[in-house]
């Protein structure tokens, strides 16, 4: 009873001192005389604090499952939180193109640096490699017009970047642009870190504490319960802003709370204090967390914004990883068909979401008297029912091959996003089927899945090049 009384004290004071520290660290910045994108950043870092300290924290206390489970679980419940819940809530989050891509590209790095960090590379190494990209992104971002139209880069380059900063800007002035801030913000600032620090301090050692007198494994302690607590500011803020309909600054708190998170909560102490061996479960959470970014950021871009569908996928996609990982905590390790399933699902869902045919693809295919759209649909219904007949005949007869099919019907709509995203549900169709085919991880299913690969990409550059034929 102690520990979580201790462990509700502590968030209730960790939370309510970073939103005191996030309202005065943006007004100090606003008197140093920051840019808006700077700003954005300064209150994402604000906003961070609970979960660098609680990582730090567990770091220190020679806890890595916590630290990293607590940054990238994080993580994982921000994209879910503050874009999936925002659009879905909101309605509708739009974004320009050119802010999904300045934004996302960072982002993109970030995450698979991480994945990196923690299944093959020292932290020294991921922090190097996340140094690459991040610190000409934020350099960027500080910039004056007229600073980065001096850069030396080919003018294309560069009108594209101070549109693309310029629209960021715009929406994040009038999402976070604070008054200057006094000496008694600056007070008030040190005060609210010290709480902070403190509050999170009892929060994690209470939480910890907590789980392993009710035998909650470590990575479910920090990547899902200390995970969910420490980023509730940040869900609550981009729910906020989404409402007003300021996507641009939805989307730069939502990664840049990532990026930050990952460097000072993880690369950074894990570099001073190291990261322990490397788990499945580790690895697990950091890739459902590059997989999970990718798909958030395909669907802004694709659409020019995040919807209500778009929304409820990425929260699905977060339960799915939640499930994910207890299953494979129950496990007491990570077998491959907890890795591939729910992930094969939400690729082939994913894949249908990003690529579905509207309105506009109701022009005649390659096939006589058949649309774009119902020849796509042809090609799925040919996979499902080639999956349909292999699960039901068990080890005896293995069809993975013949999901070729669906590529090469969907080569017929000389659209290479369909017959890609044809290829992608075969792959995730043929992952699955490996288990009533008695062949699950085994060079037979890898021998399939590398042929459906290779004519699925075959076909996929083919209907590129039939869809630039004239005529």
């Amino acid at each position: 009873m102690p520990e979580f009384l201790l462990f509700a004290a502590g968030v209730a004071v960790s939370l309510a001192a970073s939103w005191l520290l996030v309202s005065r660290l943006e007004r100090l910045g606003e008197r140093a005389g920051f840019s808006e994108a700077w700003l954005g950043l300064v209150a994402a870092l604000a906003a961070d604090a609970p979960e660098i300290t609680s990582a730090v924290t567990a770091l220190a206390r020679g806890q890595p499952s916590v630290g990293a489970g607590v940054v990238i679980g994080s993580n994982v419940f921000n994209l879910a939180a503050l874009l999936g819940l925002a659009a879905v809530v909101a309605g509708r989050i739009a974004f320009h193109r050119r802010v999904v891509l300045l934004g996302g590209v960072p982002a993109v790095w970030v995450a698979a640096a991480t994945l990196l960090t923690v299944t093959v590379l020292a932290p020294a190494a991921g922090l190097v490699l996340t140094a690459v990209v991040l610190v000409p992104y934020v350099a960027v971002l500080g910039m004056r017009r007229d600073r980065v139209e001096a850069l030396p880069l080919p003018a294309r380059w560069t009108r594209w970047l101070v549109a693309a900063v310029h629209e960021e800007e715009d929406d994040l002035a009038e999402a976070v642009r604070p008054r200057p801030g006094t000496w008694r913000d600056a007070v008030a600032a040190v005060l609210a870190l010290v709480a902070v620090v403190t509050a999170s301090t009892v929060m994690e050692v209470a939480a910890t504490g907590l789980g392993r007198r009710y035998g909650v494994a470590d990575i479910v302690t920090g990547g899902l319960v200390l995970a969910i607590v420490t980023s509730l500011p940040n869900a609550v803020a981009a729910v906020y802003l989404a409402r007003r309909g300021r996507g641009a600054a939805v989307l730069s708190i939502a990664l840049n709370s990532n990026a930050i998170n990952i460097v000072a909560g993880l690369l950074i102490p894990a570099w001073v204090a190291g990261l322990g061996p490397h788990s499945g479960q580790g690895t697990l959470v950091a890739a459902w967390y590059a997989g999970m970014t990718v798909f958030s950021l395909a669907l802004a871009y694709r659409d020019r914004g995040l919807g209500r569908v778009a929304g409820a996928a990425i929260i699905a996609a977060y339960l799915a990883f939640v499930t994910a990982l207890l299953v494979a905590v129950a496990q007491g390790g990570v077998r491959p068909v907890t890795a591939l399933f729910p992930a094969a699902v939400i690729a082939a869902a994913g894949a249908l979401l990003l690529a579905w045919p509207d309105g506009r693809r109701r022009e005649e295919s390659l096939l006589p008297g058949w649309s774009i759209g119902r020849l796509w649909r042809l090609s799925l219904i040919l996979s499902a029912v080639i999956a349909a007949c292999d699960a039901a005949s068990g080890p005896h007869l293995i069809l993975i091959g013949g999901l070729i099919a669906g590529p090469f019907c969907a080569l017929l709509t000389r659209q290479w996003a369909l017959t890609a995203a044809a290829t992608v549900v075969d792959l995730a169709l043929g992952g699955l089927l490996g288990v009533p085919d008695q062949i699950f991880a085994t060079v037979t299913q890898y021998a399939c899945l590398a042929l459906v690969a290779a004519v699925g990409a075959a076909a996929t550059v083919g209907a590129a090049v039939l869809r630039r034929r004239p005529g």
